[in-house]
């Protein structure tokens, strides 16, 4: 198996995008970078030698690499439109494609070189990098902007603490500390906005992709509220979505909708970001679980969630009524009615556990592990991705539900998955 390295030539890496993905690409108005300005939100001074980060491995063309065991995983992440996913190790970082299943390139560094951060800009040469794990390539208090086609970093930015997240747009970056949220400029890195919120180890937070105005959400100052930043119309709203700690959430591509869960991982809830209201709520699990991670289809008739219970869920969505600027038709075939406690006819006598709306489609993975979920390019599929290494795709029957059908496995940490 090839390991490229961390600098290769100077050209534009053939292998990043395909012919399709190039020329979409080359369509795009991509932000243009200056290269490191000096932009520092919170003033660290850091020194210019620093041997506990690590310059590029450089191999001879004609050495032969020595075996070395499988790395281990500080970061996974699809990127905006959930057709690749990046890979951030204890030695580098990796790029896949999700459909077909391939890896696109990586980036292993001499000498460790964790990543525990890794944000793409779509298909693109751009990527948000932040050292991780016990012996990182960066300081994690900086956000590195790689282009890979230029085979350098063409930016940073720095804080006086650790970075958690990255997020990227074309025309913004927003970099989550712990309690702080920055707002960048992408063109030249300017500070435009500035964020408080309650503690946040996770780095909570999602931006819009649509071509529309940028629309962030991210933890509020109280327990269980979020705040939505509409920032075409300069108005902000919080939202008290749980009593609880927020765990997860998402938004949807065009920042009309969010779905959010709490700490206790039971109730999954979906509001409206512009007037803040309650548009469907529906049910996990009756156990406290941690949701990892949350997902809308594209077209927002399904969302999927994972947990630690080991099952992914998907739950179809009816959120046409009573949404106001929300409008999104699907066909009657596209429509399957969630399942209902078969209690439900004494609503309002017995608990909301008894009303509650149910998953329609199911699939069981390992209890305890770690995994995120995404909806595939494929109709009626998702796609899963395992901290230790596993990528699953499988499909749900939109009219029926039940449990899901596996169509393909591979464990992408493995030397036989780079192809």
């Amino acid at each position: 198996m090839a390991t490229l390295s961390a600098y290769p030539s100077a050209n534009p890496n053939p292998n990043f995008l395909s012919p399709t993905d190039q020329t979409n690409h080359n369509q795009e108005s991509l932000p243009q970078v200056q290269p490191h300005p000096s932009t520092d939100p919170e003033p660290n001074p850091t020194p210019n030698a620093n041997s506990n980060f690590h310059t590029p491995l450089s191999t001879p063309s004609d050495a032969v690499p020595p075996a070395a065991p499988p790395p281990s995983l500080l970061h996974l992440s699809f990127n905006q439109d959930q057709g690749c996913f990046a890979a951030g190790t204890d030695h580098g970082f990796r790029i896949y494609n999700c459909d077909p299943f391939r890896e696109i390139f990586r980036r292993d560094f001499d000498r460790g070189g964790g990543i525990g951060v890794v944000e793409m800009l779509f298909r693109c040469n751009i990527l948000a990098l932040v050292g991780g794990g016990s012996d990182p390539q960066y300081p994690p208090n900086k956000v590195m902007i790689w282009d890979d086609h230029q085979s350098r970093c063409i930016g940073e930015l720095s804080s006086r603490s650790e970075v958690r997240s990255v997020r990227l747009r074309r025309d913004r970056i927003v970099v989550v500390l712990e309690q702080k949220i920055f707002v960048h400029n992408f063109a030249d890195l300017k500070l435009l906005h500035q964020i408080d919120t309650i503690a946040n180890p996770k780095g909570l937070c999602a931006v819009s992709q649509g071509a529309g105005s940028l629309v962030l959400v991210c933890p509020g100052l109280q327990k269980g509220q979020v705040r939505v930043e509409h920032y075409a119309s300069k108005r902000t709203k919080f939202i008290m979505a749980h009593d609880s700690r927020i765990a997860c959430f998402v938004l949807s591509q065009d920042g009309q909708l969010l779905a959010t869960s709490s700490s206790k991982g039971t109730l999954v809830r979906i509001f409206n970001t512009v007037d803040g209201s309650l548009l469907q709520e529906v049910r996990r699990g009756a156990d406290r679980a941690e949701i990892y991670s949350l997902a809308f289809s594209s077209n927002a008739q399904w969302l999927a969630v994972s947990s630690d219970k080991g099952t992914v869920h998907v739950f179809s969505l009816k959120i046409n009524a009573g949404s106001p600027g929300i409008d999104r038709s699907r066909s009657a075939s596209d429509i399957v009615t969630s399942p209902h406690s078969s209690l439900s006819f004494i609503r309002g006598v017995l608990p909301k556990y008894f009303s509650s709306e149910w998953s329609v489609a199911q699939f069981r993975l390992v209890e305890g592990s770690q995994y995120i979920v995404a909806f595939g390019h494929r109709k009626n599929t998702v796609v899963i991705l395992g901290i230790d290494g596993s990528f699953y795709r499988c499909q749900f029957d939109p009219v029926n539900g039940g449990e899901m059908t596996q169509l393909e496995y591979h464990n992408f940490l493995k030397p036989e998955a780079a192809f």
